[in-house]
């Protein structure tokens, strides 16, 4: 079984401009994934005005009876989750690791547009190898 089940981009407003799916059951319909990644941004959001606690930047971890789902928020609001299996650890070091592919390979990218989709080969090539060194990680533990 694979640590990860699926991971996710959001810009700042919302929109899903990437999603990538690890998990054995299947891949999720396209407006299943979009969906998913709308109500985690107003989640997110929600949670960020709810919190008694000032500077608050948001749900960081949501833990389930079959998954969690583990989230970091960069400083332009850009927001990287993964749906983890449940109990999974150190998420948060992948995530930043992501984030760091995100802005070396999209970022950087000439022909690349704020907020929309990605699409950048050297970044799904790299993405693949953090997420397969990751499994390989998971399953020594």
């Amino acid at each position: 079984m694979a640590a990860i089940y699926s991971l996710y981009i959001i810009n700042k407003s919302g929109g899903l401009i990437f999603y990538k799916d690890y998990g054995l059951a299947g891949r999720m319909d396209t407006n299943d994934s979009l969906r998913l990644a709308s109500l985690w941004h107003s989640m997110h959001a929600i949670s960020m005005q709810l919190s008694p606690i000032s500077g608050c930047t948001g749900i960081e971890l949501l833990e389930a009876d079959t998954f969690d789902l583990h989230c970091f928020q960069s400083l332009t609001g850009t927001k990287f989750f993964v749906v983890s299996e449940p109990g999974t650890q150190h998420m948060e070091h992948l995530l930043k690791h992501i984030y760091e592919l995100y802005t070396d390979y999209v970022l950087k990218n000439p022909f690349y547009e704020m907020e929309m989709p990605i699409r950048c080969e050297l970044f799904d090539i790299n993405l693949s190898q953090a997420i397969q060194k990751d499994r390989v990680a998971y399953l020594g533990r």
